[in-house]
């Protein structure tokens, strides 16, 4: 599955079906972190070896190719670009949705641990409703057949202002962690 995918299952399964798109995506300003790029593999929600393999494809344009299994498995395999930030202590990531999800972009929090872990960070669809709502973020409710989501159009400097804002801290939660796949020689 693409990441977008997965985090649209994450949401859709964990979240109430909701989804965090934003207007603008992150700028191609900013090189990712060396340690990103590689492989990373993960069991996912259906017992099944999911693979992400992570290439620079440009200057800051990175790409992503998610598989279940094997790369030979065409069916599973899905490619996407996309880009990062770090703002504060904090690493930010975004990719395109297709036209037919509202084409605009979706924004994650990463990190990776010290045990050698890739975990992407999801947004809490019902804090980010509220905080639109009190005026912390401009936006609003966007309603699916899966359940109500968020359109944030707030510029991104103020959405990453707000995302390193300690008071906001829980509005992160934890989607996917992936181990990093080390390859001995001969394989």
């Amino acid at each position: 599955m693409k990441l977008w995918r997965a985090l649209l299952v994450l949401s859709f399964g964990l979240l109430s079906g909701c989804l965090v798109t934003f207007k603008d995506p992150i700028p191609a300003n900013e090189a990712a972190p060396p340690h990103l790029l590689g492989e990373w593999s993960r069991q996912n929600e259906y017992g099944e070896e999911q693979f992400l393999e992570i290439t620079r494809s440009g200057p800051n344009v990175y790409r992503a190719i998610s598989y279940l299994e094997n790369k030979e498995n065409t069916d599973s395999a899905e490619d996407f670009g996309f880009t990062v930030a770090r703002h504060g202590k904090r690493w930010y990531f975004s990719a395109g949705l297709p036209k037919s999800m509202g084409g605009n972009f979706v924004l994650a929090g990463f990190e990776i641990t010290d045990k050698d872990e890739l975990v992407i960070y999801n947004l809490d669809v019902g804090q980010i409703l509220e905080d639109i709502e009190k005026g912390a973020l401009q936006g609003q409710k966007v309603d699916s057949e899966q359940g109500a989501g968020a359109l944030v159009n707030s510029p991104l400097p103020k959405v990453l202002a707000y995302f390193n804002d300690q008071a906001n801290s829980d509005v992160f939660v934890e989607a996917l962690r992936f181990q990093r796949v080390v390859r001995r020689e001969g394989q």
